[in-house]
């Protein structure tokens, strides 16, 4: 029985998961991209709690133009500088199952843009 894109993503997610965690010390960037919005999440998983987070429907952010590509960067921006604010500076990323590539990788440039590293 032939799997479809979805559950294929989501098994890769699971092999990540299993390795990528979140530490109060070094938490995680999850990154969730759908067809038309891209969110992205600092997550501590030994408390379980999110840390800072930002979307493309936040109002500063879906205001903009531009293709979807760079509002991913400015998304990267924005979880970046947040982070900052909340006192952390070091990140182990998640890709979320997705390519390392297109949305995903501008997401995480815009992070690194905005200081943060990983």
């Amino acid at each position: 029985m032939a799997l479809t894109k979805n559950q294929k993503r989501l098994r890769i997610k699971s092999r990540i998961r299993k390795v990528v965690s979140g530490t109060e010390a070094r938490p995680r960037l999850a990154v969730f991209r759908s067809n038309k919005e891209i969110y992205a999440q600092i997550i501590d998983d030994v408390t379980g709690k999110t840390i800072s987070a930002a979307s493309s429907r936040d109002k500063d952010i879906s205001s903009t133009k531009g293709t979807k590509t760079d509002i991913a960067t400015l998304v990267g921006k924005a979880v970046g500088e947040r982070a900052l604010k909340a006192g952390v500076e070091t990140i182990s990323f998640d890709r979320g199952g997705y390519q390392y590539h297109g949305r995903v990788k501008s997401l995480a440039d815009g992070a690194r843009e905005a200081g943060l590293k990983f």
